[in-house]
């Protein structure tokens, strides 16, 4: 009879404590997958960054070759007429 006693409270502890564990399980994962997004999120908007400063770069490099291009054209149309 004591050992039916023992067991059975053995089984009750273990079936509150796997509960307990599984709620903890949720809590980890929720706020691991909050992290997750978070960490995209912040990659995205640096990646944003870096893209639009890309294209303010290559756009400033771009009107420079083109002045650059004039000014040697400006140069041969001289130099022919001479």
């Amino acid at each position: 009879m004591r050992k039916i006693i023992a067991l059975l409270a053995i089984t009750t502890i273990g079936l509150a404590c796997k509960e307990d564990t599984k709620e903890k399980i949720k809590e980890a994962s929720s706020a691991v997958s909050t992290d997750v997004k978070e960490s995209i999120d912040s990659v995205k908007t640096k990646a944003e960054g870096v893209i639009d400063s890309s294209k303010v770069g290559a756009k400033e490099l771009l009107v420079k070759s083109a002045e650059k291009v004039e000014q040697e054209a400006k140069k041969i149309k001289e130099s022919a007429k001479e």
